[in-house]
């Protein structure tokens, strides 16, 4: 997929901001896939900037939630860059809707080389910000990239062991089996077809019996609170075989060994609150700060500015990009 042919229209889930500057930006990651971003700058700034790179929440594009999050950061005077993941939104890569979690850590990576080489940003003060499954990626890349000086990952989720276990670790050896199997089949029939199949997003009509946590998604890309034409989540979902590989390669492995500062952010009525107190109690050291939002859900944390605590944001990346 090409991206030449950016969206110059602001088509985003949220309001522009007259306190900073946007622009559309393409850089290439170690895989030779072209991402796009969304560019932030504060107006007025001077200098080399502490620049963070955004991306997330799993099934998203930077149309959503990620934006909001850069574009807010850059108003508080750091330079920001949401970007799409590899094969997703506006960013390379094919076959379409693929997720990876190698290729997505290299994401963030990638992102890092971009900021490093611009003239206006410290290569030095260089964070990043992961969302629900990107909560993850930015963790990994933070225990493989020392680049990374500060990394927040915010209702997080850890999506090789989501997948491979299901939620609160439900599936066991033989249901993993059954689920392989599964999946191979549709790789048979993917490779007949010559097409892979979508896995499906949000549904579009809620069952009476659909978890909380389904309704909550539903509320955010299912509605005009959050929906976008280009969001996997909102539209068609994930190639249905992409879950092969979260199956048969954990991430968070060594993220123990993370030596710059993380902070971890989750709704207090998340069902996914889980996966950050179970990665606040891995990581080591004096580095690592857990804050629980009070009453909060898990999709509270990707729009609703009233809960999402960017004050802390902004002082953790100040303390930390220094």
């Amino acid at each position: 997929m090409q991206t030449s042919n950016l969206t110059s229209e602001w088509d985003k889930t949220f309001q522009k901001s007259d306190r900073v500057n946007h622009s559309k930006v393409t850089f290439t990651n170690r895989y030779g896939i072209t991402l796009a971003a969304d560019l932030y700058v504060p107006k007025n700034a001077n200098g080399k900037l502490p620049a963070i790179a955004i991306s997330g929440p799993f099934g998203a594009v930077k149309e959503q939630v990620s934006g909001l999050y850069a574009q807010t950061m850059a108003e508080r005077g750091f330079l920001t860059i949401a970007f799409d993941p590899s094969y997703t939104g506006e960013s390379g890569g094919e076959p379409r809707f693929v997720a990876s979690p190698d290729i997505n850590t290299e994401d963030f990576s990638a992102a890092v080389d971009f900021l490093s080489l611009r003239d206006d940003v410290d290569p030095e003060r260089i964070g990043i910000i992961g969302i629900c499954g990107w909560g993850g990626f930015a963790l990994n890349a933070a225990a493989n990239d020392p680049r990374i000086r500060a990394t927040v990952a915010s209702t997080m989720y850890d999506m090789s062991r989501v997948t491979a276990r299901g939620y609160f670790d439900s599936i066991d050896a033989e249901k993993r089996y059954e689920l392989r199997k599964q999946l191979n089949e549709q790789r048979t029939a993917d490779a007949r077809n010559g097409t892979y199949a979508l896995a499906g997003g949000v549904p579009d009509t809620l069952p009476d019996d659909a978890p909380q946590f389904v309704k909550d998604y539903y509320a955010y890309y299912k509605t005009p609170r959050g929906y976008h034409k280009r969001s996997l989540n909102s539209n068609n979902g994930w190639n249905r075989t992409s879950s092969l590989s979260f199956m048969n390669m954990p991430i968070l492995t060594y993220i123990d060994e993370i030596r710059s500062p993380v902070l971890l952010i989750h709704g207090e009525k998340a069902h996914s609150r889980y996966f950050s107190e179970d990665t606040f109690k891995k990581l080591k050291g004096n580095n690592k700060e857990l804050m629980i939002i009070p009453g909060a859900n898990h999709t509270d944390l990707y729009d609703r500015t009233d809960i999402i605590p960017f004050d802390k944001l902004e002082t953790f990346f100040r303390t930390s990009l220094k």
